[in-house]
């Protein structure tokens, strides 16, 4: 498969599971709306798709709310399965991603770094 291929099936899965968080299809009480798709990563052959779910509040809703999509796994897996449109539906893996975190505290030790400096 090519590149592009891979790509719109990532954009298209990232599509689908952030509609489903946000209007709150996944009945699961541990998912907050609040959580987000951050980034997909397909496998070669399609078989398996590592979702990466950030979120705004702390990082114990977060991990929650992993938690409650990987319980959903096969919900989510079946209607988004219906939204794409392919012949075979990847199996999904949800995966706390604290990048952004990470990076704002990065970027505040530098930022003191820098006023202490002057």
């Amino acid at each position: 498969m090519s590149e592009y291929s891979q790509k719109r099936i990532e954009a298209k899965l990232s599509e689908a599971i952030s509609t489903l968080i946000v209007t709150g299809e996944v009945k699961n009480p541990n998912v907050s709306t609040l959580c987000s798709v951050n980034r997909v990563e397909l496998s070669v052959d399609n078989s398996f798709a590592l979702v990466f779910i950030s979120s705004v509040l702390d990082e114990e809703t977060l991990l929650k709310c992993v938690e409650g999509l990987q319980s959903a796994s096969g919900f989510i897996q079946k209607r988004v399965g219906s939204f794409l449109k392919t012949r075979n539906t990847p199996v999904l893996k949800f995966k706390a991603d604290t990048s952004l975190r990470d990076g704002q505290k990065i970027n505040a030790l530098i930022d003191s770094l820098v006023d202490n400096g002057n």
